[in-house]
């Protein structure tokens, strides 16, 4: 893998997503969309359809970010689908910042790349699909299997999902100890959640998440005591 740009440092912080293509056992066409998160390794869907047009793109983006958060970054390939100008502008609207690698250099979208190399040689490359909706199923328990029970060794031998578990707690406003409370990150908070995330050392960072209203403030950056 090569040099990787703005490398994820949290979860939600990079996603990346890009399309690898199979086909069913009479030769009909499959698109198969897969977005992951960077830091985590998870893959937080995988959609299978014989067309996925951009329209369909912005669809599986807008769930996962009422699902999942809003990410800062989200890397991608120039394909025709990214960098159509519905989706670039909803995700404008979403304040979420797109990475376009530059043309013919898949390497600078590594963990992607890496990620259907996985796909392909584990599962596409082993199984007859007879259509579309068996494929997708097919794939989405794969996609279980490598998020919740394979470990990884870039992870420290964690699966992504616990990775993804011992790097961000959530808790409410009322339930932050009461000595965090004065920091100025706190101030004026009502509504909302503390999202803590977790870093080497003693060093952790601190985020307030509104639902209500759909963002995120800053990050700030701790030493625990």
């Amino acid at each position: 893998m090569g040099k990787v740009v703005n490398k994820a440092e949290y979860p939600n912080h990079v996603w990346s997503y890009d399309f690898v293509e199979d086909r069913t056992e009479r030769g009909g066409k499959l698109r198969i969309l897969a977005i992951i998160d960077e830091y985590t390794r998870e893959c937080l869907v995988i959609r299978v359809a014989p067309s996925i047009p951009a329209s369909v793109v912005v669809e599986v983006l807008e769930w996962l970010f009422l699902t999942r958060g809003i990410p800062k970054y989200l890397r991608s390939d120039n394909g025709p689908e990214f960098v159509a100008r519905a989706v670039c502008q909803w995700l404008k609207e979403s304040s979420c910042q797109t990475l376009f690698i530059n043309p013919g250099s898949p390497w600078e979208n590594g963990y992607i790349e890496s990620f259907f190399d996985k796909l392909r040689d584990e599962c596409l490359n082993r199984e007859v699909f007879h259509n579309g909706r068996e494929a997708q199923a097919i794939v989405e328990n794969w996609r279980q299997e490598y998020n919740n029970y394979r470990p990884h060794s870039s992870l420290g031998y964690l699966t992504p999902t616990w990775k993804g578990e011992r790097a961000t707690k959530v808790i409410r406003i009322d339930q932050v100890p009461k000595e965090l409370r004065s920091r100025p990150i706190f101030s004026g908070a009502v509504t909302g959640q503390l999202l803590v995330t977790e870093q080497m050392g003693k060093n952790f960072r601190l985020g307030l998440v509104n639902y209500s209203k759909g963002a995120r403030a800053k990050f700030h950056s701790h030493t625990s005591d």
